[in-house]
């Protein structure tokens, strides 16, 4: 029920992940504002004056309702703002001679409206906006101060009364109403703006960032560093075109961050066709080895699985090289205008060796790694291995894990 309560306000409103605080403000206060004036030329008390005022709510009324349709559903509203408020000033301004002026309780509308105005703002200048809504304002007081015969008086002392107490109540209760759908459109921005944040950095990183605006750089001595590489990439990427490849790498790198947050492990970032991540920070724990082995042996098992169906449709197959090692990194946030969590050190080195002189299919680790897992897999040596830049380092293949 609260979910379809949510939908049915998101298709009148605009969907938050669609349209942006502003516009969907303006077409609540659009359609809010309309309606009201439709309606209340309905109920509009009959006076010698009361045709003018019933003419008057149905022009404004359509004129934002029109509004609304174009802003909701032609997503024109940016464009709006100036005839949105010259409406809203034009009403309030008539109803200022019709009921009253300054004795009336009208007047007291030209608040909401300027907070109205203010929400909307966006790039339009704030001090313009205030010095029209001041002059409109004052020229309506000294207008009346000078002309008084041009206002419509109130048939008497209990109308005067009335009018101003309950339109007094009614701008408390729209200014309560109009801080409120701000309050929950802000909280709504800001659970997107924290979520974006929070998929591009740690959660605690993130925190880290928000309340000091900058991350210290902090040295973790022990984690373990998955790296992998598409095998032949080259050579199958040159038989598809770039939209076809993205798709591609999307799909697997999406399974890749289901079975990477699964064991635990942080992804840093994806290079083309390679893909890296890190178990045992930003939160450190004594199982990142085992956890990293854990994600690599799901990631080849997806992979072949992958290949198998592609194999039986005909498609290009890709196969992975995959090589983990355990060390000490420096990790932090580097970059002032778009953020990235990264990390440092000759551990970082030696896993993309691992990858590079891994085997297509398997899982490959150091001996720093196995001394991890060795009591939790079952793992065959490949002797030592020459690594570029690194000389010749023992490598091992995992297997399977030992059951339990």
């Amino acid at each position: 029920m609260k979910q379809k309560l949510i939908q049915l306000i998101y298709l009148i409103f605009g969907d938050p992940k669609k349209n942006s605080l502003e516009h969907r403000l303006f077409n609540a206060i659009s359609l809010v504002n309309g309606s009201l004036n439709i309606i209340g030329s309905i109920f509009e008390e009959k006076t010698e004056y009361s045709h003018r005022v019933i003419i008057l709510n149905l022009i404004s009324g359509s004129i934002l309702l029109t509004m609304y349709y174009f802003s909701r559903f032609r997503n024109i509203y940016y464009v709006l703002f100036w005839p949105l408020n010259l409406t809203i000033l034009v009403y309030l301004s008539s109803l200022w001679f019709l009921h009253g002026g300054s004795n009336g309780g009208n007047h007291y509308y030209f608040i909401p409206a300027l907070v109205i105005a203010t929400i909307l703002l966006k790039n339009h200048n704030i001090f313009f906006i205030y010095a029209f809504y001041a002059f409109v304002t004052g020229f309506l007081y000294v207008f009346e101060y000078l002309y008084p015969n041009f206002i419509v008086p109130q048939k008497d002392r209990d109308s005067e009364y009335m009018d101003l107490g309950g339109n007094y109540i009614f701008v408390q209760i729209l200014t309560g109403i109009l801080i409120f759908i701000l309050s929950r459109n802000l909280n709504i921005e800001r659970k997107k703006s924290d979520n974006l944040l929070r998929n591009i950095l740690p959660e605690s990183i993130a925190d880290e960032l928000k309340m000091n605006d900058t991350v210290q750089p902090k040295r973790y001595d022990s984690v373990t560093v998955l790296f992998t590489d598409m095998a032949g990439f080259t050579h199958i990427a040159e038989k598809m075109s770039p939209e076809e490849l993205v798709k591609e790498l999307h799909f697997f790198f999406a399974e890749f961050d289901k079975i990477a947050k699964k064991y635990g492990l942080e992804k840093i970032k994806t290079i083309g066709d390679a893909y890296m991540a890190v178990a045992g920070l930003p939160t450190p724990n004594h199982t990142h080895a085992r956890d990293a082995v854990f994600c690599g042996l799901e990631f080849q098992q997806f992979m072949k699985k992958q290949k198998v169906e592609r194999q039986n449709l005909g498609l290009p197959t890709w196969e992975l090289r995959l090589g983990i090692h355990t060390g000490s990194v420096v990790a932090g946030v580097i970059g002032t205008e778009k953020f990235a969590y990264d990390i440092w050190g000759d551990t970082v080195n030696t896993a993309s060796r691992m990858e590079s002189s891994g085997v297509a299919g398997e899982v490959n680790i150091s001996l720093d790694t196995f001394h991890f897992v060795r009591e939790d897999f079952i793992c065959e040596s490949r002797g030592l291995i020459k690594a570029k830049n690194k000389g010749e380092i023992e490598m091992f293949l995992v297997k399977e894990a030992r059951e339990v």
